[in-house]
């Protein structure tokens, strides 16, 4: 692996924690879901926080499947640079066979900001990253799609949906569907079931340096490396349709 700066380390371990990934899906088989998850999860976890300690090793991890002690380690809060990871966001998906819709998480908090960032989608061979953010699609106007989790989209996004005239697409990891964002798959996403920092912190720095909105439901900025890392809500889109978007969850909420 040739290290070259922060964006194309983010964007080298995403894709080969992808590929790791995509050859313990390939050993494990479909059979026993919870195995499979577990094995996934433990060995994309283990590569990405001994990749760093051993490239970065004066930064701090903040790791979805670290300890809780190590998550609520306070010395980090002091620290100038946290690698925030998701080894395997969408575990759901990634024990699904033929499901694409999951992804591996590296973001690389900075003094405050997201600094760099990537997202790879092992099962679609693509890895999308703050290096060479991709280029937006434009919106054509009309009627806009919007994705939303599988299992339990929120009951105020249909509400949404239907009141800003837009289309509610299923797609699996948070990841998966910023990305969709970013692809032309779909315009955005809104989300307000609950998340943490490792679920958005990629996506967000990858659609910021393409330049997407990225903010809170209510608008408010999104931030990073906080005590707690819960991050309950979030909105992504493109950036012509925020303000449309925005008024709409205002409306729904007064």
């Amino acid at each position: 692996m040739t290290i070259r700066d922060d964006h194309s380390l983010a964007a080298d371990l995403a894709t080969e924690a992808g590929e790791r990934l995509l050859a313990v899906r390939a050993r494990e088989g479909f059979a026993d879901a919870a195995a499979l998850r577990a094995a996934g999860d433990r060995e994309s976890h283990v590569f990405l926080t001994e990749a760093l300690a051993r490239l970065r090793p004066s930064d701090h991890v903040l790791s979805e499947e670290a300890t809780r002690e190590e998550r609520l380690d306070p010395s980090r809060l002091e620290a100038d640079r946290v690698w925030i990871v998701d080894p395997l966001d969408g575990t759901r998906e990634f024990a699904e066979e033929g499901r694409s819709d999951w992804a591996v998480h590296v973001a690389l908090w900075e003094r405050g900001e997201l600094a760099a960032g990537a997202v790879a989608l092992p099962a679609q061979g693509r890895t999308l990253g703050t290096g060479e953010p991709p280029k937006l699609p434009a919106h054509q106007g009309g009627r806009f799609r919007i994705a939303v989790s599988r299992t339990r989209p929120p009951e105020f996004v249909r509400n949404l949906a239907h009141l800003v005239g837009a289309d509610l697409v299923p797609i699996g990891s948070a990841g998966a569907k910023i990305s969709a964002v970013l692809t032309g798959d779909v315009e955005a996403y809104v989300h307000a079931g609950g998340q943490y920092e490792w679920d958005s912190a990629a996506p967000v720095a990858v659609a910021q340096a393409a330049g997407a909105h990225a903010s809170r439901i209510d608008g408010a900025a999104l931030t990073y490396n906080q005590p707690d890392p819960s991050l309950p809500d979030i909105l992504v889109s493109l950036p012509d349709l925020a303000p449309t978007l925005l008024a709409g969850i205002r409306d729904l909420h007064r």
